[in-house]
């Protein structure tokens, strides 16, 4: 969780009811109970594939978006985490579950992946490093905190649960660490890029991009018909 009197923290409590609805989302609930359908998971884990590819985009943009050598290594090692680790932990996790990266590769992309990375790309285009971050904070802070809420909660289903590793990667220090890396990012980013008036842009952002999460469960809780 970050702290109260961080910017990520002052964003989430503006669009309280948006965050509720994307963390505590069914899809979520139906990873901790282990009920969640696996014919939707593995929709879910396709359209994650190929949402990874867009994030990598991003973070090329927030390399060419930085006025700072500390920013342009920091979205350099971003990128590279990316392509060189999560790419390849990703692709493993998803074959344990009989699913083959050419395939994944080949898939259409939902809606609903088309519409929050090309959203997160264009806040980019459009504003500065810190509109992209606050567009992907959601995301990267998001998982993070829903990774430590349900490896806490004594009603998350341990034994037996198909969803049990996805819970553990994202409850991991590993990934906490990067969580709390990027809400510090964001304070940084706001230090010297924000000013009067500012706040309320990201917080509209925010929200958009929090929704926009919401909406990537709901395309996963939709898997398409066999053959289709």
């Amino acid at each position: 969780m970050a702290p109260q009197d961080t910017l990520f923290a002052r964003l989430r409590g503006a669009c309280a009811g948006e965050w509720r609805a994307y963390v505590e989302h069914p899809f979520v609930a139906g990873l901790a109970d282990g009920t969640l359908p696996q014919a939707c998971f593995r929709h879910y884990l396709v359209q994650d594939y190929l949402f990874l590819i867009h994030f990598a985009r991003a973070y090329a943009l927030a390399a060419y978006k930085a006025d700072t050598l500390d920013d342009i290594r920091q979205a350099t090692e971003g990128l590279k985490a990316i392509v060189d680790v999560e790419m390849g932990l990703h692709v493993t996790f998803c074959a344990g579950w009989g699913l083959d990266e050419a395939a994944m590769a080949a898939a259409p992309e939902a809606d609903a992946t088309m519409a929050y990375t090309r959203y997160v790309l264009e806040k980019g285009l459009a504003g500065d490093l810190l509109d992209l971050h606050v567009a992907l904070a959601p995301c990267i802070v998001g998982y993070g905190e829903i990774g430590a809420r349900l490896a806490a909660d004594p009603a998350t289903r341990t034994d037996g649960n198909p969803y049990a590793a996805w819970i553990e990667m994202y409850a991991s220090a590993e990934y906490q660490e990067v969580a709390a890396a990027e809400v510090a990012h964001l304070d940084r980013l706001m230090a010297r890029r924000g000013g009067p008036g500012r706040l309320d842009g990201l917080v509209t952002t925010f929200r958009q991009a929090t929704r926009l999460e919401a909406a990537f469960w709901d395309m996963g809780m939709s898997a398409p018909a066999p053959g289709r």
